[in-house]
């Protein structure tokens, strides 16, 4: 080897040394709001993230994430990435200062309040971030006097408010208690999708012998390595629910002692709701056979302990707080509840409850507010009077994409007269705005992390790279506010102080902030077994088929037999025309619209149809189709999916305008029967076949 070869090489090597040395690994965790908030080790170097992968030491998610993890690394990097405020002159976007833009917008506020009053003010927001500080958006709209602010939910607010009805809360068992289980029914969870850190846990309790059942209309991974795929007509599983119990009870079968002890209005629900069924006419409705529903009875009580673990979908349906109500009372009259390996789980609030929010919301400082819900915000900004909306801030979301009945909802924002987003990216809403602000990622913030959902662990994240460009964080944006409001003061407090205020009370259960900064991750000392003593949160103490809060509400108190409103029962003109229908389920590689612009496989829109609707209308994969009804039409190219229920369509929710626009272009606005949530699959189609 020559002297200049060896050099050369020498030099190589120290350069990639040095390279080395820059580059440093840091624990966080993952923002995004789904089930598992998975641990993250973060690979950066020269003040950039360089990769994301998963923490090996993270209890739950043992350094497994999913593709929507680790693309926040390619969100973070993406050329397209806003980095400087913009504002809307003559039509076209214009980057300006953040004192431009701060000076403008509080101006704007400033003049809102004084002409019309504070809740002349809409914030549009979600949960895109799990970030504990996320709340200090409403200390910053409580300081300005109150706003109009969005109540329920998309996602999963029918079957909260039932479950509060029924328990008095929404817990879960801890994943660890499925060893105790002998049935598991995964019951309209996509779980390879939404909650892929539950998988092992099912795959662990079948190798010890526990039978899995899942009921869904649709064929998802999960449904691979089931013993049973029940597939019911979508919107009918509150029907299946109480025929199992009618043939539960004929059977002799029902948990005497916990009914007689523990329950409230269980004779009367009998009566009133269970006698009247017939086996025939449930047949009818959810199309599931009687030989089937026989070896469901089997299931939850002979095969008892039976862990029931229940999905969001089912409950989007004007009928949805009336389906979780009957699951829920199968799972209480099957002698499943309390009890290791069993449950209806749903949601785990004790995780969210745990943290004290309302100091970091500061609540005592409003002193005006209205309400919209999140599902009808479009109708309810289009006849708000006394004051009508003026102002809008959106943030943590892109409602333009999510909120259905969307041509409504840009008909609705187009019509405010200052719009202000706060996002990373030209979303399809920032598209409308007057202002855009760009905020902070993940890896450019400090927060502690968690979901009301499944696990009970906590995740504080640090800042691992400097903010990019002049992003700055939603805190600093609310602080720079009110300094230019009058009530800086409120937001006189460094991110370790505000972290402080809102974990008080875990300080009992020995987790300080310095103890979760060492340990990045720590578990919440919350009960594995939900109401084991038979104890519920509930008016009378007990587990309410009749529910006194509802009574005391002037609303329908005992769980109803409730059909879809968009079914040939319900509406049989309707049905005649549109015959289909539609599941605007969660894409893979996309946590609702987040991921679009950077995976190219889903910017071509894709309708899946079933076997049956295929030879129906005469479709092969690949032919372009439109589906539509009265709210409007997408158009897509067909894929023909195996296994799912005969008359369903499924189509990716999410979709940017660019790539084909947002399937909530059909969907309807109207709000779930115990209110709160969003009936985004009560809804029919038809197709066409174009050229």
């Amino acid at each position: 080897m020559s002297v200049v070869q060896h050099t050369e090489r020498s030099r190589g090597s120290e350069a990639e040394i040095d390279k080395q040395q820059k580059q440093q690994k840091h624990k966080t965790a993952c923002p995004l709001n789904c089930w598992d908030v998975c641990g993250f080790e973060v690979t950066t170097a020269d003040g950039k993230v360089k990769k994301v992968e998963g923490d090996s030491a993270h209890p739950i998610t043992q350094g497994k994430i999913c593709g929507k993890g680790v693309m926040l690394a390619d969100r973070a990097n993406h050329p397209d990435r806003l980095l400087y405020p913009l504002k809307k002159v003559d039509g076209q976007f214009e980057r300006i200062s953040w004192e431009q833009a701060l000076d403008e917008i509080a101006t704007a506020m400033q003049k809102v309040k004084k002409e019309y009053g504070s809740t002349a003010v809409l914030h549009s927001h979600d949960y895109s971030n799990g970030g504990l500080l996320k709340n200090l958006d409403q200390r910053f709209f409580n300081a300005y006097g109150g706003i109009t602010e969005l109540v329920g939910s998309l996602c999963w607010g029918a079957g909260i408010e039932a479950q509060m009805v029924d328990f008095g809360s929404a817990y879960s068992h801890d994943p660890d208690d499925l060893k105790n289980s002998q049935t598991i029914v995964v019951w309209g969870r996509n779980v390879t999708a939404t909650n892929m850190h539950l998988y092992p846990y099912i795959q662990k309790a079948k190798k010890r012998g526990a039978k899995l059942i899942v009921i869904d209309p649709l064929a998802t991974g999960i449904t691979r390595i089931a013993d049973q795929h029940v597939k019911v007509r979508p919107g009918m599983d509150g029907v299946l629910a109480l025929i199992i119990i009618k043939k539960l009870v004929e059977q002799g079968l029902q948990a005497e002692d916990f009914l007689k002890h523990h329950t409230h209005g269980y004779e009367e629900f009998l009566k009133q709701v269970i006698e009247p069924l017939s086996l025939d006419q449930a047949i009818e409705w959810t199309e599931v056979p009687e030989e089937v529903i026989n070896e469901l009875v089997h299931a939850f009580s002979v095969g008892r302990p039976t862990c029931t673990l229940l999905g969001l979908g089912l409950q989007r349906y004007s009928n949805g707080g009336n389906t979780i109500r009957a699951i829920d009372a199968l799972v209480a009259i099957s002698g499943n509840i309390g009890i290791p390996g069993g449950g209806a789980n749903y949601a785990h609030l004790g995780v969210g409850r745990s943290f004290n929010t309302t100091a970091l919301a500061h609540s005592e400082r409003k002193q005006a507010g209205r309400t919209f819900t999140r599902m009808t915000q479009a109708d309810e900004v289009l006849e708000a009077r006394n004051p009508s909306i003026k102002m809008l801030f959106v943030t943590r979301g892109n409602p333009l994409v999510q909120v259905p009945d969307a041509s409504k909802t840009y008909q609705a924002f187009s019509q405010i007269e200052t719009k202000v987003v706060i996002d990373q990216f030209m979303t399809d809403t920032a598209k409308v705005a007057d202002y855009v602000l760009p905020c902070t990622t993940v890896f450019e913030e400090e927060d502690i992390y968690y979901a009301s959902m499944f696990h009970s662990f906590v995740t504080y994240g640090k800042q691992v790279v400097e903010p990019y460009g002049e992003a700055k964080s939603d805190r600093e944006i609310w602080t720079l506010l009110a300094e230019r409001l009058g009530f800086g003061d409120e937001f006189a407090y460094t991110v370790e102080e505000f972290l402080e205020m809102g974990i008080p009370s875990l300080a009992e259960q020995g987790i300080t902030l310095e103890r979760l900064k060492q340990e990045t991750t720590v578990k919440l000392q919350l009960e594995p077994v939900p109401w084991k003593d038979f104890r519920f949160e509930t008016p009378s103490g007990k587990f309410e088929f009749h529910s006194i809060k509802l009574e005391e509400e002037k609303r329908e108190p005992m769980i109803q037999l409730m059909l879809p409103e968009e079914s040939r029962w319900s509406r049989p003109e309707l049905a005649s025309r549109y015959p289909y229908s539609l599941l605007s389920i969660h894409p893979q590689r996309s946590l609702h619209s987040q991921h679009f612009h950077l995976v190219q496989a889903l910017q071509s829109p894709r309708i899946e149809v079933s076997e049956y609707i295929a030879r129906q209308e005469g479709l092969t994969d690949g032919d372009q189709i439109e589906i539509f009804n009265d709210r409007g039409v997408f158009r897509g190219r067909v894929k023909i999916v195996v296994g799912t229920h005969p008359t369903t369509i499924n189509v990716d929710e999410g979709r940017w305008q660019e790539f084909g626009g947002t399937i909530n272009q059909l969907t309807p606005n109207t709000i779930s029967d115990v209110g709160l949530g969003s009936t985004l699959y009560d809804c029919l189609v038809g197709i066409r076949k174009l050229g």
